[in-house]
């Protein structure tokens, strides 16, 4: 059973472990190659150290507040934690970055928050990290405090370096398959089951219709997927050491509805899982996307709607069978 997570949001509320800390820094949106080799160097360094893995993480992206707009995420925070999870992490500090944070020289942000804080007893970073004011913070400065600091190499995935920025391009384009490269695993997006007009159950295939929390998806369209149910998170903000309740096969259909909605209509993200028969109400869902069918599309009529949905279902069970 994988272990408990501590998650700490309020950085008043940090108490340092009695083992010490192993941290990281950093946004690690979409936790990818390049990010889980720091996290991998980071748990590898905290057990010869006997100490606790540590990352120290924002809730929302810095560049909301640094230039009045951020990208939409890869991963939420929620969905960030359940990957640190994975990787072996055993405490997560989630710092809300306001005015005040930002503000905050890199020496009060070491002192108050990585030593005081953490007790941190060395660092893993990533080759571009940087915190404080004016990013004034980083390997040097942690050096000159008298701290052991690893720098985790730039990853390269065909001769380009691996970012969140060329991940989110990549979806954002439909080109899963390049992602999922840069990722390590394939392109998954996180979401809570929330109630919806009910449409696909009337039409025989019911459907978990998920919030993503401003979560990236990819183009609109008719993908095959696995469906990873996993339970809500604890009060404290951990995963669940259940980790998924199941895995189901599934179909997602991601757009505006055009055949019974309003052309100005949001965008729905729509998941039918094959063979699963249940209430998934307030549940968890990470969907991992295998494959895209097509685009999505008008039809003249429900009777029209329902058919071509029979026959996406149909080419995801065989798709997946492939797999």
């Amino acid at each position: 059973m994988p272990h408990r997570l501590k998650v700490t949001r309020d950085r008043r509320a940090l108490v340092p472990d009695e083992r010490g800390a192993v941290t990281s820094v950093g946004v690690f949106d979409g936790v990818h190659l390049g990010h889980q080799s720091i996290l991998r160097t980071n748990v590898a360094r905290a057990r010869a150290l006997c100490a606790q893995p540590t990352v120290v993480t924002f809730a929302d992206h810095p560049k909301a507040v640094l230039l009045g707009k951020a990208p939409r995420t890869l991963t939420t925070i929620e969905h960030r934690i359940a990957l640190f999870a994975r990787a072996g992490i055993e405490h997560v500090c989630v710092l809300t970055f306001d005015e005040e944070l930002r503000d905050t020289s890199a020496e009060d942000f070491t002192l108050q928050i990585l030593e005081k804080g953490l007790d941190t007893h060395a660092f893993v970073l990533g080759f571009d990290s940087k915190f404080g004011k004016g990013r004034a913070g980083g390997p040097e400065s942690l050096r000159e405090r008298g701290h052991e600091v690893e720098i985790a190499p730039k990853v390269l995935v065909g001769h380009r370096a691996v970012s969140s920025t060329v991940i989110r391009e990549a979806i954002e384009l439909g080109d899963l398959s390049s992602a999922a490269s840069m990722l390590g695993r394939p392109v998954t997006i996180y979401g809570e089951v929330v109630h919806g007009e009910a449409l696909g159950r009337r039409l025989g295939f019911p459907t978990a219709n998920l919030n993503l929390f401003h979560e990236l998806q990819p183009p609109n369209g008719v993908y095959a997927c696995r469906a990873h149910v996993v339970p809500p998170p604890a009060a404290s903000g951990a995963p669940d050491s259940r980790e998924r309740i199941g895995s189901y096969d599934a179909a997602c259909n991601i757009g505006r509805r055009p055949s019974v909605a309003q052309p100005d209509a949001d965008t729905l993200v729509e998941v039918h899982l094959l063979d699963f028969d249940g209430d998934l109400y307030g549940q968890r869902v990470e969907l991992e996307f295998v494959e895209r069918i097509r685009p999505e599309k008008k039809f003249g009529s429900l009777d029209d709607l329902q058919a071509a949905i029979s026959e996406d279902v149909a080419k995801v069970r065989s798709i997946l069978e492939r797999r």
